[in-house]
């Protein structure tokens, strides 16, 4: 094991251009938690507030389900005091990438009702996307709360007030959106990924999507045609696609319906700072609110 980790090592500064990854402030003790994605970052980083450091191994804008770990996240990683991942079967990279760290780690979504993809290769396996509904979302707050309180018992606290205020929150917005929907058109989300599985769960919509999983594909013809027949029976107004995927293949199904193609939404990623969905809670925000505007009149 050191070994490959020297060698790691070498090998990241050298595609780093001879320069090492930058280095925290010397007197900064605080626990480094690093996290699988950017969504599940700024997750830990409000539960955490300023007694942890944490950072994200993939960056933001990143397609996270094919994601192939660097040389330089490995040697990150070997620094990592814990490390959270979502589980599910989201980062299937991660179940490799943790057979060379040497560091603890907590999923996410352990602790979830999970719901089963019903189609295509990944046919009863559960939907990674539990973080999308706010319900479910408190069990990662709990977990992270829990994870944090394990690591550093001295903020558990802390910790838990701020666990309490995130919770409060998501069910704020979930109660929202729920009596929001009451003016929908009809009650049925359409989207290019089915990332929504179980905020249609909770919420009471029905689902219909392009792929259950990110690919490569662009949607074949049989997934397409089966969409344009699902928005032509239920008479669905707006249709929508994710932020890391080619929206060509909801616009076919636009086009045929005469549904209109809504507003991005985002889902794996986090946008930057300046964008419109820069934290967690504004990631959940501003999907429902986009789904809300593209269902109701």
């Amino acid at each position: 094991m050191p070994a490959l980790l020297a060698a790691l090592t070498c090998a990241a500064v050298l595609l780093a251009g001879c320069a090492a990854p930058a280095a925290p402030p010397a007197d900064d003790e605080r626990p480094l938690v690093l996290t699988t994605f950017s969504v599940l970052a700024d997750l830990a980083d409000e539960v955490g507030g300023s007694h942890v450091r944490v950072e994200s191994i993939t960056k933001v804008g990143a397609e996270i389900h094919g994601y192939e770990p660097t040389p330089s996240d490995l040697v990150r990683a070997q620094g990592a005091d814990l490390i959270l991942d979502n589980g599910l079967g989201l980062e299937r990279w991660f179940e490799r990438f943790l057979n060379s760290v040497d560091a603890p780690h907590v999923v996410l979504s352990e602790g979830v009702d999970p719901v089963d993809i019903r189609s295509g290769d990944y046919s009863g396996l559960p939907n990674p996307h539990a973080w999308m509904s706010p319900l479910a979302a408190q069990v990662y707050v709990d977990n992270t709360v829990a994870a944090l309180s394990e690591l550093d018992p001295a903020h558990a606290s802390d910790y838990e007030r701020n666990g309490r205020a995130l919770n409060a929150e998501l069910e704020e917005i979930i109660d929202d959106f729920r009596s929001e929907l009451d003016a929908a058109d009809t009650r049925a989300l359409v989207t290019c990924e089915g990332a929504f599985s179980y905020l249609a769960r909770d919420a009471g919509l029905q689902e219909a999507f392009i792929w259950p999983v990110n690919s490569d594909a662009e949607g074949t013809p049989r997934q397409i045609r089966d969409v344009i027949d699902f928005v032509s029976e239920h008479e669905v107004p707006t249709v929508f696609c994710e932020s890391t995927i080619n929206p060509s293949a909801q616009e076919q199904v636009a086009a045929a319906t005469g549904a209109t193609l809504g507003g991005t939404l985002y889902v794996d990623s986090l946008s930057e700072a300046d964008g419109p969905v820069p934290g967690f809670l504004d990631l959940i925000r501003y999907d429902l609110r986009v789904i809300t505007e593209g269902l109701t009149p």
